[in-house]
């Protein structure tokens, strides 16, 4: 009788453990399928359908490469601007893998700036997907910056956030930490990028998995504009993407 209670002890806390974890796997939101008809916006061989400063942007290997050097620095923070359509609602996929002396973005729904003397003919303004090689929070790849919006960084990494009239909600609940960021991230290497804009819902996947989910006010959101690749000025740094597929939604 004492061994089948034991089993049977045992058995519960075995399906209680499994029910666990189920249940923590299934509170990780996974990124969709990709969608059919996905168009790709890199051809692998030169920057047709793009603009950047020709000193900085360039293509090797297969891949976009944007570099800055001492000779060759970036005055102010420059771009390389997809030339072919816009980011109003949209589903992007792309890789990325760059150094870690200073940082990159992805900039969508973003007003290309020409007039009032700008400091070079590739500055943006608009939502940031930000790009860096680190995995200690909150300075990692996927927040939210809002580059020439004066707002800074609009939602971090592990945020659900609505911005209402009383300001931004925060979920209490992160959708994920430090340590879950760093078995997520691929320092020094390749990592996948989604992202899907509807409306004012703005959400970032990182090699799978939903790690910013963001809800912009009426007053302050942006629902259309360029996309673009941003080069950092400052300290001398490169950035590569590849695999670069969108879809309007």
């Amino acid at each position: 009788m004492l061994l089948n209670a034991q089993r049977f002890l045992f058995s519960c806390a075995l399906a209680c453990a499994v029910a666990g974890l189920a249940t923590a796997e299934d509170a990780v939101q996974k990124a969709p399928a990709e969608s059919e008809n996905m168009k790709s916006l890199f051809n692998g061989k030169d920057l047709s359908g793009w603009d950047g400063d020709p000193r900085l942007w360039s293509v090797r290997d297969g891949v976009i490469r944007g570099e800055t050097t001492e000779e060759n620095k970036a005055n102010r923070n420059t771009f390389l601007i997809w030339q072919d359509g816009s980011t109003k609602d949209f589903e992007l996929r792309l890789s990325y893998r760059c150094n870690a002396t200073n940082n990159s973005g992805i900039q969508y729904r973003s007003e290309h700036i020409t007039e009032g003397n700008p400091p070079n003919p590739w500055v943006m303004r608009g939502y940031q997907h930000e790009i860096r090689n680190e995995n200690k929070l909150p300075n990692v790849s996927g927040f939210i910056y809002g580059e020439g919006l004066g707002r800074g960084r609009v939602c971090l990494v592990g945020e659900k956030a609505v911005v209402t009239a009383d300001g931004k909600q925060v979920d209490k609940t992160p959708l994920i930490d430090e340590e879950g960021f760093k078995e997520l991230f691929n320092l020094d290497g390749w990592n996948e990028v989604v992202i899907i804009a509807k409306g004012r819902h703005l959400q970032h996947f990182m090699n799978g998995r939903l790690t910013m989910d963001f809800t912009d006010s009426p007053e302050l959101a942006l629902l259309d504009g360029k996309l673009a690749l941003q080069l950092h000025a400052g300290k001398p740094m490169w950035v590569e993407f590849k695999d670069i597929r969108f879809r309007e939604l």
